[in-house]
């Protein structure tokens, strides 16, 4: 199993941030692994919301296959993973310098298929690659949200 943290300092308000990353189809616009994004539910939003995010790195393509697990407007959103890659995730907004900033923070549990190296490609593949993307796509969100505040 992969556990992967990465965290940003974004100056903005937690509910500025939670303005850009509420929008789950929008995620796309931040995320670079993110393709598509196509929901499975009528709802978009809120426990219960799934979906399917067409994902690329490098050159491996797979569907993930996401439910929203967790949902506090202004503070968290969680998910859990059912597609090839499983687990949980959750992004977490703080709010930092008496709320005029957030901190950020990406956390995910992964479980890597056998034919992605299972342990050993959770850990090259989930701490050295997906920690090094999800670094890139919080720097696109911090920039998204600090442009247009």
């Amino acid at each position: 199993m992969a556990h992967i943290s990465v965290s940003i300092e974004i100056d903005a308000t937690p509910q500025r941030v939670w303005e850009v990353v509420e929008p789950v189809e929008r995620h796309v616009d931040w995320m670079h692994d993110a393709v598509a994004i196509r929901f499975e539910t009528d709802q978009t939003r809120g426990v219960g919301t799934r979906f399917l995010c067409d994902t690329k790195v490098g050159p491996i393509k797979l569907v993930d296959q996401m439910e929203i697990t967790e949902w506090r407007p202004g503070e968290a959103m969680g998910v859990r993973h059912t597609g090839i890659v499983t687990g949980t995730g959750m992004f977490t907004l703080t709010p930092i310098d008496l709320g005029r900033r957030t901190r950020f923070t990406w956390a995910e549990e992964l479980i890597f298929p056998w034919w992605l190296g299972g342990p050993i490609g959770a850990w090259i593949g989930g701490k050295l690659v997906m920690g090094a993307i999800w670094r890139r796509n919080l720097r696109g969100l911090a920039r998204i949200v600090e442009q247009s505040s």
